[in-house]
């Protein structure tokens, strides 16, 4: 807890958001997973978000007591997704354990941007008055029930988006692999006057030209990690190349490396790859994932920036 708190101070200092967060509905059993991190986007250069820890308010039907160990249970961390642009991006959600980790995660969505977000520039497509009225998962499938007031209102784009927006929030974990939509209880097979048509489960491929660059599917913000650190996730970036770079509490470079994703330049690919790095006591770092600074600007166009925990290697 004493490194959550630490580790929330620092974003703040660097410009993080704080963040709030309600619950209710139902669903089957849920795995949390390993929640992918905050990507950045934009066409221009130098654009970049940090993944930022915040605190929520904990669901009605969430215990917080201690385990039979006498150990107390290490807080959920899930993403939502929000528009910047017409980019959809991940922000960093905190929650008390939960058994309803999707109900959790779709009603912090709905919750939508803090003020600080949307100072920063991310907004919502769902319209505000929306509520969840349920979620099960089966069989990869997550079915999700919200009222008829998510169709209303918007044109394509706004429609793609807030589709987008619970389609991504629920496919990072790993127990969903696509979202069937229901409205007041009923399947949807034709969404809004747009005529979006929705009567099969869709999944994030169907909303791919919304994705941002990069994507770091692990570690997690606010994650302690040890040497070498194992940095996964997807990328479409230029010649699908990758580098990851590992930065101590003073900013100072302790390792990098490069890699290329599976796919680039039009088509997404997955990356992986390990960092070594020497830290002479536990301290907060910094690690980016970026793109080529193929344009020369002296700034790679997209970046992706983790704040961790960073151990010293084991003796």
């Amino acid at each position: 807890m004493k490194k959550l708190l630490a580790l929330a101070a620092l974003i703040v200092i660097a410009g993080a958001l704080g963040f709030v967060l309600a619950a209710c509905g139902s669903e089957g059993a849920v795995s949390a997973g390993q929640a992918p991190t905050v990507g950045s986007s934009g066409s221009g250069g130098g654009t970049s978000i940090t993944a930022t820890i915040g605190t929520t308010t904990p669901l009605a039907t969430a215990s917080t007591s201690s385990t039979q160990t006498g150990a107390t249970a290490a807080p959920l961390r899930f993403q939502v997704w929000f528009p910047q642009g017409e980019r959809l991006l991940p922000v960093l959600r905190t929650h008390v354990p939960t058994a309803r980790v999707a109900t959790a995660a779709v009603n912090a969505l709905l919750a939508g941007p803090t003020q600080g977000e949307f100072s920063s520039g991310f907004a919502t497509a769902i319209p505000i008055d929306t509520r969840l009225l349920g979620v099960s998962v089966s069989g990869g499938v997550a079915t999700v029930d919200l009222t008829s007031e998510y169709e209303s209102g918007g044109g394509e784009l706004s429609m793609q988006m807030r589709l987008g927006q619970v389609v991504f929030t629920l496919t990072q974990f790993p127990t969903v692999k696509a979202v069937r939509f229901e409205l007041d209880g009923q399947p949807v097979s034709v969404f809004s006057s747009e005529g979006i048509v929705l009567d099969h489960p869709v999944g994030r491929g169907d909303y791919d030209d919304l994705m941002p660059p990069i994507i770091v599917a692990s570690p997690t913000p606010g994650a302690t990690v040890g040497t070498p650190v194992t940095v996964s996730g997807t990328a479409d970036v230029f010649e699908a190349n990758v580098t990851v770079r590992i930065l101590d509490a003073a900013g100072h470079e302790l390792g990098h490396q490069f890699t290329t994703a599976t796919c680039g330049t039009g088509c997404r690919g997955r990356f992986r790859i390990s960092v070594d790095f020497d830290v002479p006591h536990e301290q907060h770092g910094m690690i980016l994932v970026s793109d080529d600074d193929a344009a020369g600007t002296g700034t790679p166009p997209h970046v992706v920036r983790i704040p961790v925990v960073l151990e010293p290697r084991a003796d």
